[in-house]
C-alpha cells in the first residue's frame, strides 16, 4: 500500500452531494463517538472510568459498547481485579480509523459553513 493510500482521505463532493453523507451512523451517535473519543484518548478504560467520564447507566453504556464491538471499533475484555469482575474496553485499528473518518467528515461540513 502506497503512503497516499495510508493517509487519510480528504473528504471532497460534488456541489450537489453534502458532505454529511459522509457522517457513519454507528460513530456519530452522541454516546459511541464520546466513547471513541475517551477511548482513542486512553487507548484501554475499564467500564466504570467510562461509566463515570460520560455520565451513562451500566445499561446504556453497555448497550453502546454491544453496538461498537458488534462493528468491531472496540474489545472488550472480561476479567477479575482481585476478586472483583471487571471489563475492559479498547478501541481497534477499525474504531481508530472509524473516528478519523468522522472527524474527517464534520470538518467538511464545517468548512463548507465558514466558505458561505
Amino acid at each position: 500500500m502506497s503512503r497516499e493510500e495510508d493517509a487519510p482521505a480528504e473528504v471532497q463532493q460534488p456541489p450537489h452531494v453534502s458532505a454529511a453523507v459522509h457522517l457513519d451512523e454507528v460513530v456519530h451517535q452522541r454516546t459511541r463517538l464520546g466513547l471513541l473519543v475517551v477511548l482513542a484518548e486512553v487507548h484501554q478504560a475499564d467500564f466504570t472510568y467510562l461509566k463515570t467520564r460520560l455520565q451513562l447507566t451500566d445499561g446504556n453504556l453497555g448497550r453502546h459498547i454491544e453496538i461498537l464491538a458488534r462493528h468491531d471499533l472496540v474489545s472488550v475484555r472480561k476479567g477479575y481485579e482481585g476478586r472483583r469482575p471487571r471489563t475492559w474496553i479498547s478501541i481497534s485499528r477499525a474504531g481508530k480509523e472509524a473516528l478519523q473518518q468522522e472527524v474527517n467528515a464534520l470538518t467538511a461540513l464545517l468548512s463548507l459553513d465558514a466558505q458561505r
